[in-house]
């Protein structure tokens, strides 16, 4: 068995998209099992592979791990991407929360009936805008570095990338009113394992289709 971590989901974004993100930003290589029909969810949960019977689901230094936020932290910690010390930890928590909020909302966009689609997108640009990139935007200033936390790479960097690019694919000049967020993006998206992982033919997924939706509803409901 290789060393590998190994992830079960299937193949699209969803919850395993950060957990992706920050193994590719740690250099670390990593096998993917694609779900491609309710069976293959149905024969993880009966060998016991899910705790809570569902995924994402991480194999990892011989733990089968379930719980994206869970997934996260463990990797983060492993590969040095959670801050030097707990206030640093404290912080990161804080702004990886705040970004996953705002990332829900941009994952649910696709699956918005079509009358609800367009106040949803409103949603998103309100909530993006007025809410959460103002805070990044302070916090890069008053920070005065090159990182949201202390001065090396976090997970709060890799997943603040990860949303400020899912939110330009939802409005291309979202990013307009917020210039340190711009040179946040262009500085982060520039370190040589996001760079490669930035790439075409990278594990990175590309948004979720209108189309992909119905096989997900068969795989999961």
């Amino acid at each position: 068995m290789s060393g590998k971590p190994k992830l079960h989901y299937f193949n699209g974004r969803g919850r395993m998209e950060s957990i992706r993100w920050l193994l590719a930003a740690a250099g670390v290589e990593f096998e993917e099992c694609f779900l491609e029909t309710k069976d293959d969810l149905t024969k993880l949960q009966k060998d016991g592979s899910l705790l809570f019977q569902q995924v994402p689901m991480v194999e990892i230094d011989g733990m089968k791990m379930v719980q994206s936020r869970a997934i996260s932290n463990y990797i983060a910690t492993k590969y040095n991407l959670y801050g030097k010390d707990l206030k640093e930890r404290a912080l990161i928590d804080m702004y990886v929360e705040a970004v996953i909020d705002l990332n829900e909302l941009l994952m649910t966009h696709t699956f918005q009936p079509a009358d609800k689609k367009e106040q949803h997108f409103a949603t998103i640009v309100d909530k993006a805008t007025n809410r959460y990139f103002p805070v990044y935007e302070k916090v890069l200033k008053d920070h005065g570095q090159d990182f949201l936390v202390g001065n090396r790479l976090s997970r709060a960097d890799v997943q603040l990338l990860e949303t400020l690019l899912m939110a330009e694919e939802c409005k291309p000049d979202i990013l307009v009113k917020f210039p340190l967020l711009q040179s946040f993006k262009a500085r982060i998206s520039n370190i040589p394992t996001i760079k490669k992982f930035l790439q075409p033919g990278s594990q990175r997924k590309p948004p979720l289709q209108e189309k992909d939706v119905p096989k997900l509803m068969k795989i999961f409901h």
